[in-house]
């Protein structure tokens, strides 16, 4: 059993706490620290299903980059910003939200999606190798799966 097999999500106690990380992240008001695996895809779900004004396909790139910077982080060849999983995990939430109701309550959604296949830290790797997943050609752009379709 690898790391990532035996890691446990952190579930959120309070829809609160979603939507912060959520309006944080668009106003640059997180800390680093913030910004974990969970609180990726908090906001994004949150971003989907609370702001239609944002295509997290097309605007979550640029959120992403903006925070990173504003926390004192770098998005380079081999840090930050990291395209090819965003979309995946774009994609994946998507596919999650589809299974669920469209009512369900946002604190039962999110903390589904963290229990979800969609949710594992290693989900990417499901439909990448990990030279293809972890090259600098994927952090810059989106690039295909080579292992299976994803989402």
């Amino acid at each position: 059993m690898t790391e990532t097999e035996k890691y446990e999500p952190r579930l959120f106690a309070d829809p609160a706490e979603i939507v912060r990380l959520g309006e944080g992240l668009l106003a640059c008001e997180l800390t680093r620290e913030d910004w974990t695996h969970e609180a990726h895809l908090a906001a994004c779900l949150w971003l989907i299903r609370e702001r239609p004004d944002i295509a997290p396909e097309r605007d979550l790139p640029a959120i992403i980059r903006r925070f990173n910077e504003s926390v004192g982080g770098v998005n380079d060849d081999h840090q930050g910003y990291h395209e090819t999983i965003t979309q995946c995990y774009i994609a994946g939430v998507r596919s999650y939200l589809q299974r669920m109701r469209a009512d369900a309550d946002l604190l039962v959604l999110v903390n589904g999606l963290l229990q979800a296949p969609e949710g594992r830290r290693d989900w990417p790797l499901r439909f990448y190798s990990k030279e293809r997943l972890f090259s600098v050609a994927a952090r810059r752009s989106h690039v295909p799966p080579d292992i299976s379709s994803a989402g």
